[in-house]
This record gives structure tokens, C-alpha cells and sequence, in this order.
């Protein structure tokens, strides 16, 4: 993609998570969830601006009262790229950064390096990010792996643990949930239909190299957790209890 300034940044948040119900709002050494990722996000200097999209009230006037940009979204949205893209082609963006709202250790050096993968080439619409990691954080299923072309496109997403080591120690890489995308890419993703593969492993990036659009990966060395249970939440707790600086 050209480089444009005309970029947002999109953090999707809803309280109805299953295994963590309203997670949003849970609060993580004194600092609600969403504040904290908002504040890790609103830093990148490529992001013409950043807001959160939600389908609730709760978490709007939770923004609202917080000084936090908010849009509320459509109810019928099956995923968080699909409110990306609504707010994306409300605010005529020319692309948009997806900032998951349960990632609350985002740093903006993170984002600098997805926006900058994004405009590496004209052909690249789509772009996220990876980090190595031992074999052993390789193994949970909610951990997401990624396997890489030699010119940096994603071959493979998937929660096995890929690729399988019959006769040597590979390389594991972690992918984590961050998505820089072209406005034509959201529109596109926001048309088909989820795939196969997609709902197989309940992983959206695969709807995308379904359709033959590559995604470009770029390494940074911020290992986030994404939080999705309890004990995420405890582990979250006690990683900013141990760095107080991390607002």
C-alpha cells in the first residue's frame, strides 16, 4: 500500500466475552482493560487518531466519561475486523490499524513497525505482526503460531503447534493479534463470507489467504497476552503490578 496519513487506529471491545464476560472493563492493577490499551495505542504518531468500536452502551459511556473516542458499532457484527471496517469507511479512512481490546501491554514502537510493514510495498494490503518464542509457549492452542514465507508473507496461521518438529527444533513464532489493513482489504473482508479453514481453527486471518491475500509479517520483540480467561487476567495483573511506569 502508498503511505497515506489518513490511517486510525480501531480498538473493538464488547463485554460479551464467554470465558471472560465483560472484559473491557475488568480492572488490571487499578486501570480498566480498555483505558490501558487505549493509552499503549494513542502514542503512535502514524495513527491519525485512535478510537474504540463497541456495541454497548456500557463500554461507550465507560469512553465517554474517560476521555476516550468511541463509536458504537453494528449488534450484527461476527467479528472485531467488521467494526474496524465500519468505522473505517465512516471516518473515510484510507486504512486501518485493528488494536485488539484485550491486549492491554500494546506499545506504540509496535504499531510504528505493522503501519511501516503496511506501506513496505505497493502490492502489501494487509500486514500484522510476530514474535519468536520457546517451544514450550508454543504448545497452548490459544497461543496462535505463524509459519513465513523467505519474503516475509504469512504461509500459515494456525493453534497447532506449526511447524511440526519431526527432525529438527524449529523456530516457533507467536503471532500476535495486531492487523494493519488497506480500506479495499476491510471492504473485501467485510463481503465474503467466513471460510472453512477460518471457522476450523477460529482464526479471521485466514479469510484472507483463502481469497490469495498474502499478509505481510513483521518481527517485533513485545511478547503481549491477549486476555481471555482468569488467569490471563492474574497474569496480566501481575506483569504491570511489576512495571508501575506501564500506564
Amino acid at each position: 500500500m502508498r503511505p497515506t496519513s489518513n490511517i486510525v487506529g480501531v480498538i473493538p471491545a464488547r463485554m460479551g466475552a464467554t470465558r471472560l464476560p465483560g472484559k473491557p472493563l475488568r480492572h488490571i492493577a487499578g486501570v480498566p482493560m480498555i483505558q490501558r490499551v487505549y493509552q499503549g495505542a494513542a502514542g503512535c504518531s502514524l495513527l491519525q487518531s485512535v478510537v474504540v468500536a463497541t456495541d454497548g452502551e456500557e463500554i461507550a459511556g465507560f469512553c465517554r466519561g474517560a476521555g476516550i473516542p468511541v463509536y458504537l458499532t453494528s449488534p450484527a457484527h461476527a467479528s472485531g475486523t467488521d467494526r474496524v471496517w465500519q468505522v473505517a469507511r465512516e471516518l473515510g479512512a484510507d486504512a486501518a490499524v485493528n488494536i485488539q481490546g484485550d491486549e492491554p501491554m500494546v506499545r506504540p514502537e509496535m504499531l510504528t513497525t505493522l503501519v511501516e510493514a503496511l506501506f513496505a510495498a505497493p502490492e502489501v494490503e494487509v500486514a500484522s505482526l510476530y514474535t519468536p518464542v520457546a517451544a514450550e509457549e508454543a504448545q497452548p492452542p490459544s497461543v496462535c503460531k505463524v509459519v513465513i514465507e523467505a519474503n516475509g508473507r504469512a504461509l500459515y496461521f494456525s493453534r497447532a503447534v506449526i511447524p511440526y518438529p519431526r527432525e529438527a527444533a524449529p523456530q516457533y513464532l507467536k503471532h500476535l493479534g495486531y492487523y494493519a489493513y488497506s480500506r479495499a482489504a476491510l471492504e473485501a473482508f467485510h463481503a465474503w463470507p467466513p471460510s472453512a479453514l477460518e471457522l476450523a481453527e477460529r482464526l479471521e486471518q485466514l479469510r484472507f489467504l483463502d481469497h490469495g491475500i498474502r499478509i505481510a509479517m513483521a518481527a517485533t520483540d513485545c511478547n503481549t497476552l491477549g486476555i481471555d480467561t482468569p488467569e490471563d487476567l492474574a497474569q496480566a495483573e501481575a506483569w504491570f503490578a511489576r512495571h508501575p511506569d506501564r500506564i
